[in-house]
């Protein structure tokens, strides 16, 4: 039990140290605006040293693709048009439970809008019970838990490939522009630590499964809400250099895990520099990130983003190469990103619904514990039954 007399004395020194973090940031914010302007005016230059000197840079700025001051307004989306999504939840493996294994659950939601057609909300679930679906990533030195989730990514992504797929092919069924839409990053950062071995069991799928909706040309976007990114920002960091070239490595290699002079403004996030320049319904320029493990991505799988002002919030949107360098499916498709935001409340409704088939609560883990139990008995198997430990757990005697 949580006692909160005591916890009440220490909330005094937290709401001090988040005045001082708010005088900081708004410093930073300052320092961001005067390099920002900088950096416009001679944008050509700062892009070509980023070229140049990038494999002597200690640090990942994205690369603009177009002016840094852009403010475009999003078109409305189209009147008839298709939205897919998919979410992922589960039920971890645990030794208390009356069986070793997981479950991944997949929400699927399929919204039509002008076309009087109904949608498609149901959940795809899975049961992993086998030695290899449990103690596989063991052999690289990943936790049962954690390889649970990457699986999970890759389970969301086949999904909505799938769905989409069957929906628009073969050509010419239906006709209407499309988007699929995922929570969270297209860039999967988990990847940077895990071994050869454990990668080449995860990324095919996805490319697979993008390939598939590069073919049935839907477009694909990630929808990252309250990010802390800081790409775009530390492009700022070559109008900051002291020095007439960016040679990090020659300059300032010796003081890495200091404060080197072209941090002005760090950790300025990346949505607090455009929260004030972007109106609502508005979008910034196009970046293409330089994340190293992008390197692991085909070419047309390179991952652009920009930012989009909702309204509610700046929001970080990602897309592959093939939709970023189509710039007609990208305003359409970000048109009809926008208009599931506002359907939603803040947050695309498509991505929220998903979510919400996706999410095992507590009664659906206890009828899929029951339905187990049952079929184990029926199986004739002995002593079925939870752990001491687990039972004590769900009963206090307090």
């Amino acid at each position: 039990m949580l006692d909160i007399t005591k916890l009440t004395g220490q909330l005094p020194a937290i709401s001090e140290h988040l005045q001082q973090e708010a005088r900081a940031s708004n410093k930073r914010l300052n320092q961001a605006y005067d390099l920002l302007e900088e950096t416009v005016s001679q944008q050509e230059e700062l892009e070509r040293k980023q070229q140049q000197w990038l494999d002597r840079a200690i640090f990942r700025a994205a690369i603009p693709v177009e002016p840094l001051d852009t403010c475009k307004e999003i078109p409305v989306p189209p009147y008839a048009h298709s939205v897919f999504a998919t979410d992922g939840s589960q039920i971890a493996p645990s030794h208390h439970e009356i069986a070793y294994c997981y479950l991944i659950n997949i929400g699927r939601v399929m919204l039509h809008y002008g076309q009087s057609l109904f949608p498609v909300l149901d959940s795809l679930p899975e049961v992993f019970y086998t030695q290899e679906d449990l103690y596989e990533s063991r052999q690289w030195g990943i936790p049962t838990e954690e390889w649970l989730g990457h699986r999970r990514t890759v389970s969301e992504i086949e999904a909505l490939a799938e769905m989409a797929y069957r929906w628009v092919k073969p050509p010419g069924a239906h006709s209407e522009p499309n988007l699929a839409l995922v929570d969270g990053s297209l860039i999967y950062w988990f990847l940077d630590s895990l071994p050869t071995p454990a990668r080449d069991r995860l990324l095919p799928s996805i490319f697979r499964a993008w390939e598939q909706l590069q073919e049935a040309k839907v477009p694909l976007i990630g929808y990252l809400s309250a990010n802390r990114h800081t790409e775009a920002v530390r492009f700022l960091r070559y109008v900051a250099c002291p020095y007439s070239v960016p040679d990090c490595q020659s300059h300032c290699g010796s003081q890495q895990g200091k404060q080197l002079p072209c941090q002005v403004c760090e950790p300025l996030r990346d949505t607090t520099l455009w929260q004030t320049l972007l109106s609502p319904g508005e979008r910034s320029s196009l970046w293409r990130s330089q994340n190293p493990i992008l390197e692991l991505y085909p070419e047309t799988f390179s991952i652009y983003f920009c930012y989009v002002n909702v309204g509610t919030e700046i929001a970080r949107v990602e897309f592959p190469a093939w939709v970023a360098e189509d710039m007609d499916l990208l305003e359409q498709s970000l048109g009809i990103l926008l208009a599931q935001v506002y359907k939603g409340y803040g947050y695309p409704v498509a991505i929220a619904e998903s979510h919400n088939q996706a999410v095992v609560r507590s009664g659906d883990r206890a009828q899929f514990f029951a339905l187990l139990e049952r079929e184990m008995i029926k199986a004739g198997l002995q002593n079925v039954g939870v752990s001491y430990k687990e039972s004590h757990k769900r009963g206090s005697i307090a």
